[in-house]
């Protein structure tokens, strides 16, 4: 039998808190200056009135902040906390039985009725002058407004005993002896803003030379960063930049046979040179990285390097800690393989091994050295050939020095594993947007990204392309389909990315039939771009990027809503800030092919308008005026042309003159 404690159990039940991973296990995520909105169902036995808060601190601190919960309807309740620094933060419900309301609750009750309210009265005052006693500087006043309350004129102590201003005072000393404090304390990741809201761009360091044939170097990144902060990214994403081996090293289309000049794949790590803790020679050295990193300083850029915890055959690793790897029964080790692909250019390491905890230090300290030489930023290979447990203690005490370090996970895998490895403390997470073109596909999983528990943990960034990835959206869809999927990764997420010169170019050619891999793709070799060459697809670039930093409603996530079209191919959605006054409407046909015309229908009163009220939208994109009515509109997009609007709904215009005036 379960023995019972000394003290009397509480009788308030708190469950179903929202947000809550997993039990607690993990935190949830947000940026600075974000909220953190918290539901719970709060009950008890009985019908006594309850009284339910919010605590809140940063970990680590002393006293706990706390915020009254509101009550919803059918025993749910809410409330909120903003977060303004980045650290770990944490949160807890507490809940009682709120004797004093639910005593003036019934006597209002027996008052209207007309009944006689003098024992009631007494009752009261004997309560709040008990209350008085913990009360401090309001003591005094509380005892007074009891004398009233029981002098014995029941009219005067039924309108002193239903004062508002008692009831507050009360509030702020409610007794908690029988509450009940939810059995967790809640966790909260805070990141930096970048972590919530970048665009990135991505380029191989090695084809950034002026002229053709040679290798580029990081003083030819650094004449490219204007280049990339004139149309409004961020983040400038390098693939590896250590020495790439040469035993098994591939040739141009992933070949077996390569030249002597032939540079291989960066993801080759290692050589005699160094491995991950060194540069690739002909980019540079140190002094050149960090020159690097200092000039993108200068553009609003950071500078995002690869992490991918694998090695060449030449990797210092492979002879100085054998036992790092895994062996076949003849003693040699093991390279990488996808069936049918074979990576014999790449050892995996054994994160199982017997000397596991020197090798987990070790790779550890890879992250520490470049972060520690000012390097935030990290985009993760294949985070899901790893333990998860070996992600969440490396970013954990990465963060412990570096709590603005920022991991994205390049996980394209089953969907369990890729939120796994979100909630194990991946900042952001590639996602399956490179293949959801319809309409009812990126409806779908863009509400469970976005309105389900996985918007707590799993920030989105959706990349349009990868080098590894050549969607055949972008291999079928001519240039319209480019300006699709970029116009769609842009405004549904905070966050996107492109593989720039690809995308810039049109380049959609793949390495054959059926595949998603480029034709002469850059991890194989060199590449030149002319990167002076006029192009109108820049332009649109740098207008998008520069429509989303001027438009806060494009800088979250989680307000993303879906409005009914009646055309499968076109799609409506909105992103609006808290109170509504930044509303963009993004209207897209994902049709590359053909124009295609239908109505898509707002929720006005959402919006705070009428149905009947003429409002202004402005296309961002043309900058076009339109005067709307009603909820349901007519639009029509040529896929040759401008294949979507992005509208902002400025303000309500009542009549055309008040339109012209505000144009």
């Amino acid at each position: 039998m379960k023995s019972l404690s000394d003290h009397v159990p509480s009788r308030v039940i708190i469950e179903g808190v929202d947000p809550e991973i997993d039990g607690g296990r993990f935190p949830i995520k947000r940026a600075v200056g974000e909220d953190v909105e918290v539901e719970a169902d709060i009950h008890t036995d009985g019908h006594e009135v309850l009284a339910a808060t919010l605590k809140y601190r940063p970990e680590g601190t002393g006293e706990w902040s706390e915020v009254r919960m509101t009550p919803l309807g059918n025993d749910r309740w809410s409330a909120s906390f903003p977060v303004h620094e980045q650290r770990w933060h944490e949160y807890a419900l507490e809940a009682w039985i709120d004797t004093f309301a639910t005593w003036r609750r019934d006597l209002q009750k027996k008052a209207e009725a007309q009944q006689d309210v003098t024992s009631e009265l007494l009752e009261g005052a004997a309560f709040i002058r008990k209350t008085a006693k913990r009360a401090g500087d309001d003591g005094d006043w509380l005892r007074g407004h009891a004398d009233i309350i029981d002098r014995g004129d029941q009219q005067l102590g039924v309108e002193a005993a239903l004062d508002e201003t008692l009831a507050t005072v009360m509030a702020r000393h409610g007794d908690r002896t029988f509450g009940h404090r939810y059995e967790r304390v809640l966790r909260v990741w805070v990141d930096r803003v970048r972590a919530r809201f970048a665009s990135w761009y991505e380029l191989f360091p090695r084809s950034t030379a002026d002229e053709p044939g040679r290798h580029g170097t990081f003083r030819d990144v650094e004449k490219r960063l204007p280049y990339v902060a004139e149309m409004g990214f961020d983040i400038l994403y390098l693939p590896p930049i250590h020495p790439i081996g040469r035993a098994f090293r591939k040739g141009p289309n992933n070949t077996l046979t390569p030249g002597p000049d032939d540079p291989g794949s960066p993801w080759a790590i290692g050589g005699a040179e160094g491995g991950h803790k060194a540069i690739h020679p002909d980019l540079g050295d140190f002094d050149d990285f960090d020159r690097l990193l200092e000039s993108a300083k200068t553009h609003d850029l950071e500078i995002a390097l690869d992490i991918a915890f694998q090695c060449s055959p030449d990797h210092p690793y492979v002879k100085e800690h054998p036992q790092w790897f895994k062996h076949r029964p003849d003693g040699t080790i093991k390279y990488a393989e996808n069936p049918p692909k074979k990576y014999q250019d790449i050892y995996p390491l054994d994160f199982e091994c017997e000397d596991w905890r020197a090798l987990w230090e070790e790779l550890l300290s890879v992250v520490m050295f470049w972060a520690d030489r000012g390097v935030k930023v990290f985009r993760v290979d294949n985070p899901h050939t790893k333990p998860f447990r070996f992600w969440e203690w490396l970013i954990a005490n990465v963060q412990k020095t570096h709590p603005d370090a920022i991991f994205l996970s390049e996980a394209f895998t089953r969907p369990k594993v890729m939120k796994y490895l979100a909630k194990s403390g991946f900042t952001q997470s590639y996602t399956y947007f490179t293949w959801r073109n319809t309409k009812w596909e990126i409806e779908d999983y863009f509400t469970e990204l976005n309105q389900t528990s996985v918007r707590e943990y799993m920030r989105p960034n959706l990349f349009a392309n990868t080098p590894d990835i050549l969607p055949e959206y972008l291999q079928t869809g001519d240039e319209a389909g480019f300006r699709i999927r970029y116009i769609l990764a842009a405004t549904l997420g905070a966050t996107y990315g492109i593989y720039g010169p690809t995308y810039e170019n049109f380049e959609r050619a793949p390495i054959k039939a059926g595949a998603e891999e480029y034709l002469d793709s850059e991890k194989y070799q060199l590449r030149h771009w002319d990167w002076d060459r006029p192009n109108v697809f820049r332009e649109l670039i740098a207008l998008v990027n520069g429509i989303r930093k001027e438009n806060p409603a494009l800088q979250f996530d989680h307000r993303l809503r879906f409005y009914p079209t009646d055309n499968e191919r076109i799609v409506c959605y909105g992103k609006t800030t808290p109170g509504y006054s930044n509303i963009i409407v993004t209207v897209v046909n994902v049709d590359p092919y053909h124009p295609q015309s239908g109505h898509i229908k707002l929720p006005l009163h959402v919006f705070g308008l009428n149905v009947d009220d003429a409002y202004q939208v402005q296309d961002l994109l043309t900058g076009a005026h339109f005067l709307w009515h009603g909820e349901s509109n007519f639009v029509s997009l040529d896929p040759r042309g401008v294949p979507a609007h992005v509208l902002r709904l400025r303000k309500k215009a009542r009549t055309e003159r008040d339109f012209d005036y505000f144009m």
